[in-house]
């Protein structure tokens, strides 16, 4: 590390979990940069399917409270969808039961059971619109970001780094226990789908049935491979998503294919919400590990590593 460090919070990742603890930061008065690799489109959060709901995230306790916490954010940008990329759209989880949900869901408003699975009116996330939102709203607070490559944490001189690096954080912690698991997603054009849909059953490889209305686009998925590192859309793969989708809502059969996408969601056993006094005097805060559900406990986990960058030296 460089012998001077600034005063600046660096923020290293510019997804989700990264934009969302510099917002938090920067409106509490602290001069905050974001440095990434790939910012925007280029993100992994750009391809997510962004509806709010914990899924592949532990732990449990934890997650229900982030999510939560999130929940009441996503609500308030609903009221402004075109410019945040939140909306409150309804839907239902297939094969779901209430009473197998967590403590959390009891706080859902409006969620209930029904002959089919479980039944919501949740937000749904445009993630390109709102990754673009987000950034601005960093901005005004007076907060910048870069497009800067890290190799390694120790090269970012700040008094204080967050790490929200997603699976990148495999390497710069390092932290083998962050693992990849491959999502891929069709896109097609909707033939008039306003409802969400996701199966619980899911098949060999992980893979399941969900369907996402978003404006450019209605989003089949899904997979859920653990450990593939492949960002190549797999025309098998995409087939079998179509005919998945396709037994819930047969108009989807026909629809016209407008994109393939694939993301690795940075999965680990727990989130790594933690804070690390360095040799030289810094501090580095984590925040990292989210599984399928960065979006969903975006602003919860802002919050409390925020509160980390904040707390006391023997925190």
């Amino acid at each position: 590390m460089a012998n001077e460090l600034n005063d600046e919070v660096i923020v290293v990742g510019a997804g989700v979990a990264g934009l969302t603890t510099a917002v938090v930061l920067a409106e509490s008065g602290r001069r905050v940069r974001v440095w990434a690799r790939e910012t925007g489109g280029r993100t992994t959060s750009a391809v997510a399917g962004a509806l709010w709901w914990p899924y592949r995230i532990e732990p449990e306790a934890l997650v229900g409270e982030w999510a939560l916490v999130s929940l009441v954010v996503y609500e308030e940008l609903a009221a402004r969808p075109a410019e945040t990329g939140v909306r409150l759209v309804d839907g239902v989880h297939g094969g779901l039961r209430l009473d197998g949900l967590g403590r959390w869901a009891a706080r859902v408003p409006g969620l209930t059971g029904t002959d089919e699975g479980v039944a919501a009116r949740l937000p749904l996330i445009d993630m390109p619109v709102h990754l673009a939102w987000l950034r601005q709203r960093l901005e005004r607070a007076g907060g910048t970001v870069e497009e800067r490559e890290v190799r390694a944490l120790d090269e970012v001189a700040a008094r204080v780094v967050v790490n929200c690096t997603g699976l990148g954080a495999r390497s710069l912690v390092p932290d083998p226990a962050v693992r990849p698991v491959r999502g891929q997603l069709v896109v097609v054009e909707n033939p008039g789908i306003t409802t969400w849909y996701t199966s619980v059953d899911e098949v060999e490889g992980g893979a399941s049935a969900y369907f996402f209305p978003q404006p450019g686009g209605l989003l089949l998925g899904g997979t859920a491979e653990e450990d593939g590192w492949s960002l190549e859309p797999d025309p098998a793969v995409a087939a079998g998503i179509v005919a998945r989708c396709a037994a819930v809502r047969p108009e989807i059969a026909g629809a016209r294919v407008l994109a393939h996408r694939v993301g690795l969601r940075p999965y680990r056993s727990a989130v790594r919400l933690a804070r690390e006094l360095r040799p030289d005097g810094s501090v580095l805060v984590h925040n990292y590990g989210h599984g399928g559900a960065g979006i969903t406990v975006a602003w919860g986990c802002a919050r409390e590593a925020a509160g980390l960058v904040d707390a006391g030296p023997t925190a």
